[in-house]
């Protein structure tokens, strides 16, 4: 799969299918492989483009003055460019969401339909922020995710009725464990605190395109709940749903109906 330069740094991202455009943006803490179920199903009909956040996956460290997630989204604009792609159907997850819809924002005419993901637009409540920031804390002085905080950060991006013994939960521990010093405290950390330190769109909301906006989410999400989603569908003024028997990672929780949905979201997008 290709890389892009940006910023001074390789940006991995892929690149498959023929067709209207699609942009996979993804969580923080997985990288591209995280939509595989909906890329094979999309680059069936679309060109879908899904990237590694800097430091996730196959992307270089996060660039030197990288400090908001405006800063993000400029970045994918340039790959958008690069790929000389002049409008792409955004679908963002969590962090995803969260620069993808400050690119929908700054750069409207890019964008010919947004779905946001079991993400928030509005600032991180206080309490969360500082206990996600004292996460990072230890991490930073530890230079590792240790078996303690994998028990506790682990769980955060599954519904609560999940088998910890399955492979999509072991699967994401054993990946986070295996980060580097190196990746966690020049990437992994850095981006967390922009994640979680990030400013409020909420007033922006109107300016969004609602009848090309869609909000999803898992019913059973616990960092980004239900109400949450609610809230920004009221203020952009658009259709939003539950995804059944999943939590934040709803997208691998229930795979097809969430493919589903999208696909019927591209149709209408793309007639």
């Amino acid at each position: 799969m290709p890389f892009f330069t940006v910023d001074g740094q390789a940006l991995h991202y892929l690149d498959q299918g023929t067709g209207p455009a699609v942009l996979l943006a993804g969580s923080y803490l997985w990288d591209q492989t995280m939509w595989a179920p909906q890329i094979a199903a999309l680059s069936a009909h679309y060109r879908v483009i899904a990237l590694d956040l800097w430091g996730h996956g196959e992307s270089g460290q996060l660039p030197e003055g990288t400090t908001s997630l405006d800063d993000i989204a400029r970045q994918a604009q340039a790959l958008l460019d690069h790929l000389n792609i002049d409008q792409v159907t955004l679908v963002g997850l969590s962090v995803g969401g969260m620069w993808g819809a400050r690119l929908a924002l700054s750069a409207s005419e890019r964008i010919n339909g947004l779905v946001l993901m079991d993400t928030y637009l509005g600032v991180e409540p206080e309490p969360t922020r500082q206990y996600y920031f004292s996460l990072f804390k230890q991490i930073e002085t530890t230079g590792e995710i240790s078996a303690q905080l994998l028990d506790i950060v682990v769980p955060i991006f599954f519904r609560p009725g999940i088998d910890p013994q399955s492979a999509l939960y072991q699967d994401f521990r054993a990946k986070l464990a295996a980060y580097s010093a190196e990746q966690l405290r020049e990437s992994i950390v850095p981006m967390g605190r922009i994640t979680f330190g990030r400013d409020d769109v909420l007033p922006r909301l109107g300016e969004l395109n609602a009848a090309t906006t869609l909000v999803l989410c898992g019913d059973q999400d616990k960092p980004r709940p239900p109400s949450e989603a609610r809230e920004m569908a009221g203020l952009i003024g658009c259709p939003w749903m539950l995804v059944p028997e999943a939590g934040h990672i709803s997208n691998l929780e229930n795979p097809g109906f969430v493919t589903e949905a999208l696909l019927a979201f591209l149709s209408e997008r793309n007639r």
